[in-house]
């Protein structure tokens, strides 16, 4: 065991696209988000092993507005950096996803301290995802890109944009220059610049984010190119080592040490194993590599090969307290949703989620269904652990089959399982088992259990491995189990005919469909690993 140690991922569960930066003292990571709200959560560390979460850039509807957006559209692959005294944020977001197009914007904010006040979005472009800013030793700066080609004849990801951005001004200036292109059509995204001894380094994802995926580096003596790909190949990938325990390697950025170490961030998931293959029900997750360069001016794994560490040395602390430590149980007692919960598309605004209507309970009044891309009333957490226990308490009393609440466990709108309190016209309040099946939605019958004279609603769901189970009680001591075991594996990025990129989460919900907002109480949710 190492003295002082790393353990990856750093950052468990739906913590995809890492990008990293050094300032102030701090090392911060900020995630990709898609369609959850707010945007871009923001971790700080003082030595790289303690990670704490302190807060969200994208947490104002002028800074994003993400009603309709697609499932696993929104925010992608946001990049953060640290130049002339501000913090600079380059996001896109993703509002078209299907077919030969995507509808991408990609903008810009700032802000003198990371947890802002951030400025209102400057606007970039929008002809493709991954946007960063490099900020050169002249002082100048300059926004990467890919290119995107809808074109039926030519490959979608043409190349690397380079264009300068004129801060004074507010916008891109110049033309774009494209620097980088892979002409066998080899997928290469997430372009960052590094400069080093006289080089421009990129750092580039390639081979898509799935199985396929990794890390490669090109460089040149000029800001504009030409770039030459590093000959020994990957930086990272797992794409030729299956059993390796982080799969999926690739998308990150570096960051240096104050006494000069590099460390590479980057993101890789950690698949359960099932008949049809394996899949990763936490999604893409967010994990540290140290680096060292090679003779040749190359970046290297400083452990000699291209595979990721789940362990390995952490570089000397700052002198700061110890990090926040995240509660298993929210008793809901603050006036103001913990910074741990996100929402579907749309800040918890006063009209739908309240803190204070019932002092230490949380209040949903029921909107709009589960397939709705605009206004549900649903806060989740992200899963960090396939063996993991949910449970709240719901004070929910529905007059009509419309209107529903409970404890959900969530992919996307196409494929959740939804143990949710309704109301029978026969036999009054009822808990049973709805759900989606990439995009195919039903009911399981056979889970229906008549609550009506149950004081409160204890409610459960238990991961254990592959497997999902529900069960209630009318005490939290005498427990009955809701409908089957259920394959918690569909709840992952590799299910499904669909695009996927969020992990799975677990929260809770209400519906009123005929628009009563009819309100449903949470005494607490906890979640915690078993």
């Amino acid at each position: 065991m190492l003295s002082r140690s790393i353990h990856n991922p750093v950052l468990p569960g739906f913590h995809p696209d890492p990008s990293i930066v050094y300032a102030d003292g701090w090392y911060y990571l900020v995630t990709s988000t898609f369609e959850w709200y707010p945007g871009v959560p923001v971790h700080r560390s003082a030595d790289l092993v303690h990670w704490e979460l302190t807060g969200h850039i994208l947490d104002r509807p002028d800074l994003l507005d993400l009603r309709g957006v697609p499932d696993s559209g929104g925010v992608w692959a946001p990049s953060l950096s640290w130049h002339d005294g501000l913090f600079w944020l380059a996001y896109s977001v993703v509002r078209t996803t299907g077919g030969p197009y995507k509808d991408i914007d990609n903008y810009l904010t700032t802000a003198p301290e990371v947890l802002g006040p951030w400025s209102e979005p400057v606007y970039l472009n929008s002809s493709g995802i991954d946007p960063s800013l490099f900020h050169d030793a002249d002082g100048r700066s300059w926004l990467l890109n890919v290119r995107w080609d809808h074109r039926a004849d030519r490959p979608s990801f043409d190349g690397i944009l380079l264009q300068e951005y004129d801060a004074g001004k507010g916008a891109l200036t110049g033309e774009p220059v494209n620097i980088l292109r892979h002409d066998d059509g080899e997928l290469i995204e997430g372009p960052n610049l590094y400069q080093r001894d006289g080089w421009y380094y990129l750092l580039l994802a390639e081979g898509g984010t799935g199985w396929n995926h990794g890390i490669r580096t090109a460089r040149s003596r000029s800001l504009t190119g030409p770039y030459t790909l590093d000959p020994a190949g990957s930086l990272l990938t797992t794409r030729d080592a299956p059993g390796e325990p982080l799969q999926k390697a690739g998308h990150g950025e570096l960051v240096r040490t104050p006494d000069g170490q590099w460390y590479l961030a980057h993101l890789a998931s950690r698949p359960v194993h099932t008949p049809e293959g394996p899949r990763c029900v936490l999604g893409r997750e967010t994990c540290l590599q140290q680096l060292t360069w090679d003779a040749d001016g190359w970046p290297r794994l400083a452990h000699g090969t291209t595979r990721p560490l789940t362990e390995l040395p952490a570089p000397a602390p700052e002198a700061t307290g110890p990090p926040r430590v995240p509660q298993a149980v929210d008793h809901f007692d603050a006036p103001q949703l913990d910074t741990a919960w996100s929402t579907l598309r749309s800040p918890a605004t006063p009209d739908w989620l309240s803190l204070t209507e019932r002092p230490g309970w949380l209040r949903l009044r029921g909107r709009q269904s589960p397939r709705s891309l605009f206004d549900q009333s649903l806060i989740a957490r992200p899963l960090r652990s396939t063996h993991c226990e949910a449970d709240t308490a719901l004070d929910f009393r529905p007059s009509r089959f419309s209107q529903m609440a409970g404890l959900i466990c969530w992919y996307d709108t196409g494929t959740y399982y939804y143990l949710r309190a309704t109301h029978s016209e026969d036999r009054g309040r009822t808990l049973g088992i709805v759900y989606a099946d990439d995009g195919t939605h039903g009911e399981l019958p056979q889970s229906e259990l008549p609550v009506d004279d149950w004081p409160l609603l204890r409610l459960r769901a238990r991961f254990e491995g592959t497997e999902l189970r529900f069960a209630a009680s009318p005490d939290g001591n005498s427990w009955v189990n809701v409908g089957p075991v259920l394959d918690a594996t569909r709840l992952s990025d590799d299910y499904g005919t669909a695009l996927r990129f969020t992990g799975a989460h677990v929260g809770v919900c209400t519906q009123d469909l005929d628009g009563g907002l009819a309100p449903a109480d949470f005494d607490w949710f906890a979640l915690r690993d078993l």
